[in-house]
Protein backbone atom coordinates (compact mmCIF):
# COMPACT_ATOMS: atom_id res chain seq x y z
CA UNK A 1 0.00 0.00 0.00
CA UNK A 2 0.94 3.46 -0.84
CA UNK A 3 1.78 5.08 2.73
CA UNK A 4 -0.90 7.89 3.07
CA UNK A 5 -3.23 4.96 2.04
CA UNK A 6 -1.39 2.89 5.54
CA UNK A 7 -2.35 5.67 7.60
CA UNK A 8 -5.95 5.95 6.19
CA UNK A 9 -6.93 2.59 6.64
CA UNK A 10 -5.15 1.81 10.07
CA UNK A 11 -8.16 0.88 12.51
CA UNK A 12 -8.33 -1.42 15.53
CA UNK A 13 -9.31 -5.06 14.59
CA UNK A 14 -10.81 -7.25 17.53
CA UNK A 15 -12.43 -9.67 15.40
CA UNK A 16 -10.14 -12.05 14.11
CA UNK A 17 -10.26 -15.03 11.28
CA UNK A 18 -8.46 -17.88 12.47
CA UNK A 19 -6.32 -17.92 9.90
CA UNK A 20 -2.67 -18.59 10.36
CA UNK A 21 0.14 -15.49 10.08
CA UNK A 22 3.10 -16.86 8.84
CA UNK A 23 6.49 -16.44 10.67
CA UNK A 24 7.97 -14.41 7.75
CA UNK A 25 5.73 -12.06 7.54
CA UNK A 26 5.52 -11.24 11.51
CA UNK A 27 9.74 -10.67 10.96
CA UNK A 28 8.90 -8.16 8.43
CA UNK A 29 6.61 -6.43 10.69
CA UNK A 30 8.82 -6.38 13.78
CA UNK A 31 11.63 -5.37 11.34
CA UNK A 32 9.67 -2.62 10.63
CA UNK A 33 9.30 -1.78 14.28
CA UNK A 34 13.24 -1.83 14.61
CA UNK A 35 13.42 0.98 12.49
CA UNK A 36 11.83 3.43 14.33
CA UNK A 37 13.60 6.82 16.15
CA UNK A 38 15.40 5.54 19.75
CA UNK A 39 16.37 7.99 22.34
CA UNK A 40 19.88 6.07 22.75
CA UNK A 41 20.49 5.13 19.66
CA UNK A 42 20.79 1.56 21.07
CA UNK A 43 17.44 0.15 20.38
CA UNK A 44 17.11 -1.91 23.37
CA UNK A 45 13.88 -3.62 22.53
CA UNK A 46 12.98 -7.09 22.55
CA UNK A 47 9.82 -8.90 21.18
CA UNK A 48 8.30 -11.98 22.52
CA UNK A 49 6.03 -13.66 19.81
CA UNK A 50 3.37 -16.29 21.18
CA UNK A 51 2.05 -18.32 18.63
CA UNK A 52 0.28 -20.89 21.26
CA UNK A 53 -2.95 -20.36 22.70
CA UNK A 54 -1.68 -22.57 25.98
CA UNK A 55 0.89 -20.11 26.35
CA UNK A 56 -1.43 -17.13 25.50
CA UNK A 57 -3.67 -18.40 28.34
CA UNK A 58 -1.39 -18.35 30.40
CA UNK A 59 -0.28 -14.89 29.61
CA UNK A 60 -3.82 -13.54 29.79
CA UNK A 61 -5.13 -15.60 32.85
CA UNK A 62 -5.72 -12.33 35.12
CA UNK A 63 -7.79 -10.39 32.28
CA UNK A 64 -11.55 -11.49 33.24
CA UNK A 65 -13.26 -13.62 29.86
CA UNK A 66 -16.64 -12.02 30.20
CA UNK A 67 -17.67 -9.00 31.25
CA UNK A 68 -21.84 -7.90 31.68
CA UNK A 69 -23.03 -5.16 29.94
CA UNK A 70 -23.78 -3.29 33.55
CA UNK A 71 -19.76 -3.79 33.97
CA UNK A 72 -19.38 -2.15 31.16
CA UNK A 73 -22.02 0.77 31.82
CA UNK A 74 -20.18 1.23 35.52
CA UNK A 75 -16.91 1.56 33.74
CA UNK A 76 -17.89 3.77 30.99
CA UNK A 77 -19.73 6.03 33.16
CA UNK A 78 -16.55 6.40 36.01
CA UNK A 79 -14.54 7.46 32.97
CA UNK A 80 -17.47 10.21 32.60
CA UNK A 81 -17.29 9.93 28.46
CA UNK A 82 -19.98 11.91 27.15
CA UNK A 83 -19.28 11.69 23.49
CA UNK A 84 -21.86 9.48 22.03
CA UNK A 85 -19.64 7.99 19.52
CA UNK A 86 -16.82 8.07 22.14
CA UNK A 87 -19.59 5.37 24.27
CA UNK A 88 -20.15 3.36 21.31
CA UNK A 89 -16.47 2.31 20.75
CA UNK A 90 -16.13 1.63 24.67
CA UNK A 91 -18.96 -0.61 24.55
CA UNK A 92 -17.94 -2.82 21.79
CA UNK A 93 -14.31 -2.56 22.91
CA UNK A 94 -14.67 -3.21 26.86
CA UNK A 95 -16.36 -6.78 26.29
CA UNK A 96 -13.49 -7.83 23.42
CA UNK A 97 -10.54 -7.48 25.96
CA UNK A 98 -10.24 -10.86 26.78
CA UNK A 99 -11.50 -12.87 23.43
CA UNK A 100 -9.42 -10.85 21.05
CA UNK A 101 -6.21 -11.85 22.59
CA UNK A 102 -7.27 -14.94 22.71
CA UNK A 103 -8.48 -15.33 19.13
CA UNK A 104 -5.58 -13.52 17.60
CA UNK A 105 -2.77 -16.20 16.01
CA UNK A 106 0.25 -14.24 17.29
CA UNK A 107 0.61 -12.36 19.80
CA UNK A 108 3.54 -9.86 19.99
CA UNK A 109 4.80 -8.51 23.59
CA UNK A 110 7.60 -5.63 22.90
CA UNK A 111 10.19 -4.68 25.80
CA UNK A 112 12.25 -2.26 26.15
CA UNK A 113 14.66 -1.19 28.86
CA UNK A 114 14.47 1.22 31.55
CA UNK A 115 17.01 1.80 34.41
CA UNK A 116 15.14 4.25 36.43
CA UNK A 117 11.39 4.03 37.67
CA UNK A 118 8.74 3.78 35.41
CA UNK A 119 5.94 5.24 37.08
CA UNK A 120 8.00 7.39 39.50
CA UNK A 121 10.62 9.41 37.44
CA UNK A 122 12.07 12.16 38.81
CA UNK A 123 12.76 13.76 35.44
CA UNK A 124 11.27 13.71 32.48
CA UNK A 125 13.93 12.42 30.09
CA UNK A 126 13.56 9.51 32.27
CA UNK A 127 11.05 8.50 30.36
CA UNK A 128 12.80 8.63 27.16
CA UNK A 129 12.85 4.58 26.70
CA UNK A 130 8.88 4.47 27.29
CA UNK A 131 8.38 7.08 24.63
CA UNK A 132 11.00 5.56 22.00
CA UNK A 133 9.07 1.88 22.13
CA UNK A 134 5.77 3.72 21.44
CA UNK A 135 7.55 5.19 18.17
CA UNK A 136 8.25 1.46 17.82
CA UNK A 137 4.50 0.09 18.55
CA UNK A 138 3.41 2.83 15.74
CA UNK A 139 5.61 1.39 13.20
CA UNK A 140 4.40 -2.28 13.86
CA UNK A 141 0.56 -0.92 13.48
CA UNK A 142 1.19 0.29 10.37
CA UNK A 143 3.40 -2.46 8.99
CA UNK A 144 0.49 -4.69 10.27
CA UNK A 145 -2.26 -2.55 8.52
CA UNK A 146 0.39 -2.52 5.13
CA UNK A 147 0.34 -6.43 5.29
CA UNK A 148 -3.64 -6.40 5.26
CA UNK A 149 -3.98 -7.84 8.84
CA UNK A 150 -5.53 -6.76 11.43
CA UNK A 151 -4.11 -5.86 15.49
CA UNK A 152 -5.71 -4.94 18.74
CA UNK A 153 -3.76 -2.99 21.72
CA UNK A 154 -4.24 -3.14 25.46
CA UNK A 155 -2.27 -2.36 27.70
CA UNK A 156 -1.67 -4.48 31.06
CA UNK A 157 -2.88 -3.79 34.38
CA UNK A 158 -0.25 -4.36 37.94
CA UNK A 159 -2.04 -7.87 37.89
CA UNK A 160 -1.43 -8.52 34.17
CA UNK A 161 1.91 -7.61 34.56
CA UNK A 162 2.96 -9.39 37.40
CA UNK A 163 1.23 -12.51 35.83
CA UNK A 164 3.35 -11.61 32.68
CA UNK A 165 6.67 -11.52 34.36
CA UNK A 166 5.99 -14.94 36.19
CA UNK A 167 4.96 -16.86 33.15
CA UNK A 168 8.03 -15.23 30.60
CA UNK A 169 10.56 -15.10 33.00
CA UNK A 170 11.80 -11.58 30.97
CA UNK A 171 14.77 -9.39 32.59
CA UNK A 172 13.41 -7.22 35.83
CA UNK A 173 15.01 -3.93 33.98
CA UNK A 174 12.35 -4.51 30.82
CA UNK A 175 9.08 -3.74 30.79
CA UNK A 176 6.31 -4.14 28.67
CA UNK A 177 3.76 -1.18 27.52
CA UNK A 178 1.21 -3.34 25.69
CA UNK A 179 -0.28 -6.48 24.46
CA UNK A 180 -0.70 -6.48 20.08
CA UNK A 181 -2.81 -8.87 19.23
CA UNK A 182 -1.91 -9.21 15.69
CA UNK A 183 -4.64 -11.58 12.81
CA UNK A 184 -6.60 -11.60 9.93
CA UNK A 185 -9.92 -9.96 10.12
CA UNK A 186 -13.07 -11.84 10.30
CA UNK A 187 -14.75 -10.42 7.22
CA UNK A 188 -18.07 -8.17 7.35
CA UNK A 189 -17.41 -6.62 10.93
CA UNK A 190 -18.23 -3.02 11.31
CA UNK A 191 -16.50 -1.64 13.71
CA UNK A 192 -18.38 1.86 15.68
CA UNK A 193 -17.28 5.37 13.92
CA UNK A 194 -14.71 7.04 15.17
CA UNK A 195 -14.88 11.28 15.86
CA UNK A 196 -13.61 12.46 12.73
CA UNK A 197 -11.52 15.80 12.84
CA UNK A 198 -10.36 18.37 10.34
CA UNK A 199 -6.65 18.95 10.29
CA UNK A 200 -7.34 23.10 10.04
CA UNK A 201 -8.86 23.00 13.31
CA UNK A 202 -5.94 21.31 15.08
CA UNK A 203 -3.10 23.44 13.91
CA UNK A 204 -2.24 26.69 15.31
CA UNK A 205 0.78 28.72 13.49
CA UNK A 206 3.50 30.63 15.45
CA UNK A 207 0.95 31.00 18.69
CA UNK A 208 -1.96 28.94 20.38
Amino acid sequence: MEFYEVVKTRKTIRDFSGKKVDKKTIERILSAGLMAPTNDHLRNWEFIVITEKEVIEKIIKPIPKTISEKRVNFIINSWRVNAPLQNEVYKNAIPKQYRMLIESECLIMPFFKQKAPLLKPKYLSALNGFASIWCCIENILLAVTAEKLGCALRIPFDKETENISEVLKHPKEYFMPCYLAIGYPLPKIKNPLQIKHKIKDKIHYNKW
